[in-house]
């Protein structure tokens, strides 16, 4: 005897928002210690075909992006799940380095996209501290400790090790999003993916950096049927976090400033 119940499919659905790494005390940004257990119990789920991933996120961390998608990419093969990636308003920089994770990656046609490259910002006060009449007094072991201390002159024998960071940095997020878009990236378009430029996601798709423009539930009820089921997996914020939190009220300014300047980049 046949079941007149077609049995609906279970998708699991992580959601991952905000700038990747720790900016200020108890920040409910993405790192990979506290996304760890959500991304293992939604690979977890057996019957699942496959595992969706919304990201929302101008980036951040270098060290927490690759740790995110290295993990991504590890129980996918394990588990044999397929990986379709969701980009909301932003996934540029260590967002899109996560969002290549996956086997496909969709936005709106408004999403920012890309930004494949690497910064480093700061600021010099040497001015400031001698009009104020303030000396800095800084005491190392090992010359090169105080590198690009921004309260003294920038040495240029600084600026080319920072350079030299950076470009091993971006060779590695290029090396990524090569292997992941592999042939579907449009090298001969005439313009360089790599230069740390972003695009609308009509255009990223243009571009080979997207698979199409389509929203989860959409997307996923077009794949597994109107029926399926999206099961979401999102950290919620501690209680005790948001509690004991002993930031001053000048270090959560610089904090907000610092997570600020990071989506404004992206007109955010």
């Amino acid at each position: 005897m046949f079941s007149i119940f077609k049995k609906k499919k279970i998708i699991p659905h992580i959601k991952l928002n905000g700038v990747i790494g720790n900016v200020g005390k108890f920040k409910q940004g993405i790192n990979f210690a506290s996304q760890e257990e959500i991304i293992k119990k939604a690979f977890s789920i057996k019957k699942a075909p496959a595992v969706a991933i919304s990201i929302n996120s101008p980036g951040g961390s270098p060290v927490q992006s690759h740790l995110i998608h290295d993990q991504i990419k590890s129980l996918a093969k394990k588990h044999k799940k397929k990986v379709l990636i969701f980009a909301e308003d932003v996934a540029a920089s260590g967002g899109y380095l996560i969002a290549c994770s996956g086997d496909e990656i969709y936005a709106n046609q408004s999403s920012i996209i890309g930004s494949i490259g690497v910064i480093y910002s700061s600021f010099g006060f040497t001015e400031l501290i001698s009009k104020i009449g303030v000396q800095r007094r800084v005491y190392t072991a090992g010359k090169n400790k105080s590198t690009l201390d921004p309260f003294m002159e920038e040495k240029k024998e600084d600026i080319d090790r920072l350079k030299n960071i950076q470009l091993d940095l971006h060779k590695d997020f290029i090396e990524v999003v090569e292997n992941s878009r592999s042939k579907k990236l449009k090298k001969d378009s005439g313009i360089e993916l790599f230069s740390g430029e972003f695009w609308s996601g009509r255009k990223a798709k243009e571009l080979g950096l997207i698979d199409g423009i389509g929203n989860a539930e959409q997307v996923l009820k077009e794949k597994f049927g109107e029926d399926v089921i999206i099961k979401k997996f999102e950290k919620q914020k501690g209680w005790l976090a948001s509690k004991l939190s002993s930031e001053s009220h000048t270090e959560k300014v610089i904090s907000f400033m610092e997570e600020r300047s990071i989506w404004q980049r992206y007109g955010f």
